[in-house]
C-alpha cells in the first residue's frame, strides 16, 4: 500500500496519530527523561495540538473537492506557524552564551499575569523572546528538541498538501 495513494479520510487520520505520537513523546521527554520544557518548546506543543486538531477534524469530515484543499491549507498554515516558531527557537539556541536572557518567568507565571496585563500577545511576544532556558540544547539522537520539531512540521505541512491534491479511492475513502 503507497502511502502517497492512501484516501484523504487515512491520509489525515494517519496525520492525527503522528501528531498525537509526538506529544506522548514529548510528555515521555518531560516526565521520564526529565527534560523539562522551556516556553517555547510548550508553544511547539500547543501548535502540534492544533495541528492534530485541524488533521482529526478534516480526517473525520473527509470533504470531497474543494473542500480537501481548505482543510489541506489550513494544515500547511498551522505548520508553517509551528515552524517558524521551531526555527526561532534554533536561532536562540545558536546565540553565544550570554546573548540571552539567563532566566525568564514561568510560563504560567505569564499567563496569569496576562505579561502585566498586556493580554495574550504579550505574553506571545514575551515568550517568542527566549529566555536562558529556550537556549539551552538537550540533544535526542544528534539533533535538539527545535530540530526534531521543525522537521515534523515541515513533514506533516507536506503531508497534508499531498494528501489534499491526492485523488485516490484508496483505503479509508
Amino acid at each position: 500500500m503507497n502511502p502517497l495513494r492512501w484516501s484523504f479520510r487515512f491520509s489525515f487520520l494517519a496525520g492525527f496519530l503522528v501528531c498525537a505520537g509526538l506529544i506522548a513523546f514529548a510528555l515521555y521527554a518531560q516526565y521520564v527523561l526529565l527534560m523539562d520544557p522551556c516556553p517555547l518548546c510548550i508553544l511547539q506543543r500547543v501548535v502540534f495540538i492544533a495541528l492534530g486538531v485541524v488533521f482529526l477534524i478534516g480526517g473525520l469530515h473527509a470533504p470531497r473537492g474543494g473542500g480537501r484543499w481548505v482543510y489541506a491549507v489550513l494544515t500547511a498554515a498551522v505548520a508553517i506557524i509551528g515552524a517558524g516558531i521551531a526555527v526561532r527557537h534554533l536561532w536562540i539556541q545558536s546565540l553565544p552564551p550570554g546573548a540571552v536572557a539567563s532566566c525568564g518567568a514561568p510560563l504560567g507565571y505569564l499567563l496569569e499575569t496576562r505579561a502585566s496585563n498586556g493580554g495574550l500577545v504579550a505574553v506571545l511576544l514575551k515568550v517568542l523572546s527566549g529566555s536562558g532556558e529556550c537556549a539551552a540544547v538537550q540533544p535526542i539522537l544528534g539533533l535538539s528538541m527545535p530540530w526534531w520539531s521543525l522537521i515534523w512540521f515541515v513533514l506533516l505541512g507536506a503531508w497534508a498538501i499531498v494528501a489534499g491534491r491526492n485523488r485516490a479511492k484508496g483505503v479509508g475513502a
